[in-house]
């Protein structure tokens, strides 16, 4: 997918409302060969989604042996927004607290006092983190207005094709 259709899909509106939620699932392949699918926080950059974990989180060593990942980011409504991205995770081990980590769970509902506890047990806890970077190779937003899943446009084409014959 070229770089200028990934960046056209992105700037939609319902993909901005869902590169703005607090969730996505992150797929990979585990060390063991068999698929995982883990809801994380994340970030949008502009170009870059950004997920936050511990440094001895077992979905590291899987991510470093193979990078290759799936995401999703949906709603819980009817219509359902998809959003769904591959990329390849870039890890980066970082000293302390990102920025990101912080500004990814900043949504979640809490008063200016529990912030300050949080933040404060967040830093007690976590010597440093590793940043997951993902920058989308393809995505397609499917938002059951505009856009269906590839096998029901397939099904609605059939219909059309049996319509018309």
């Amino acid at each position: 997918m070229r770089a200028s259709e990934i960046t056209e899909i992105l700037d939609r509106p319902f993909s901005r409302e869902l590169l703005a939620r607090d969730v996505l699932r992150l797929a990979y392949v585990a060390k063991d060969g068999t698929p995982r699918n883990v809801p994380i926080a994340f970030t949008w950059n502009g170009a870059e989604i950004v997920m936050c974990t511990t440094k001895n989180a077992p979905k590291l060593p899987a991510l470093r042996e193979n990078p290759t990942v799936a995401l999703t980011i949906d709603t819980e409504v009817h219509p359902p927004k998809i959003l769904l991205i591959r990329g390849r995770a870039e890890l980066d081990a970082v000293d302390g607290i990102p920025e990101e980590y912080l500004r990814m769970n900043g949504s979640y509902e809490m008063t200016p006092e529990q912030r300050v506890e949080w933040e404060a047990e967040v830093r007690s806890l976590y010597d440093g983190m590793v940043r997951i970077v993902v920058t989308p190779t393809w995505v397609k937003l499917i938002d059951f207005e505009t856009t269906l899943p590839s096998a029901v446009e397939e099904l609605v084409k059939r219909r059309v094709e049996r319509e018309n014959a």
